[in-house]
């Protein structure tokens, strides 16, 4: 069960108002990577798809797409074989992420929290990991400014835990100007002999 932290309402204000300021500000970012998407990838532009939110209430996700549409015959199968560089330096930017700005203003998500992953990790989770879902789920987070991709689904989990009980406007301001620093140094892309990051509870050669 959710318990009521006297940053949230704050937290939630802040929120609109950094996502509708992102969403104009940066609408000349948003389409020119729209037509380079639909350029170098084709259509659709947007990757939409449904992810666990706050309490585990069902959302859909949108950002841009970086991989190409499965295709057997040509060999576009696995995400190493569908993701371009082109795909590649979308992510290692987090262009891809902007789309989801209108999550966050809708009350999907918020700038920082843990990260959405797939429904079906939900059945998978510890007590303890589940609470990770106390929280709206968040564009950047502290996972992510600790290795993102490169840290093991324990590490990443343990930070998620962390970031539910230790909230606070000190702690989302830290790690916005860690994620900026992070995006440049173009830090934890992806997990060790993964093009993205290995599935949570499938185990891998």
């Amino acid at each position: 069960m959710t318990v009521a932290h006297p940053y949230d309402t704050i937290k939630r204000a802040i929120d609109v108002v950094a996502s509708a300021a992102g969403l104009i500000i940066l609408s000349p970012v948003i389409a020119t990577t729209a037509l380079l998407v639909a350029t170098k990838l084709g259509k659709p532009v947007l990757f939409a798809q449904e992810r666990p939110g706050k309490n585990g209430r069902i959302f859909t996700i949108y950002k841009f797409r970086s991989m190409r549409s499965v295709d057997e015959s040509r060999g576009w199968v696995t995400d190493a074989d569908r993701l371009t560089p082109f795909g590649m330096r979308l992510r290692s930017t987090s262009l891809d992420e902007l789309p989801s700005l209108w999550n966050v203003l809708r009350g999907d998500m918020s700038i920082v929290g843990p990260r959405p992953l797939l429904v079906e990790y939900l059945e998978r989770y510890t007590p303890e990991q589940a609470r990770r879902h106390e929280v709206r789920p968040g564009m950047t987070g502290l996972a992510q400014v600790n290795g993102r991709n490169a840290l093991s689904w324990e590490d990443k989990f343990r930070h998620d835990v962390e970031y539910v009980e230790s909230r606070s406007l000190h702690t989302d301001a830290c790690i916005v100007v860690a994620t900026i620093r992070s995006v440049f140094a173009r830090e934890g892309i992806s997990a060790a002999g993964h093009a993205t990051i290995g599935r949570f509870g499938v185990e891998h050669d």
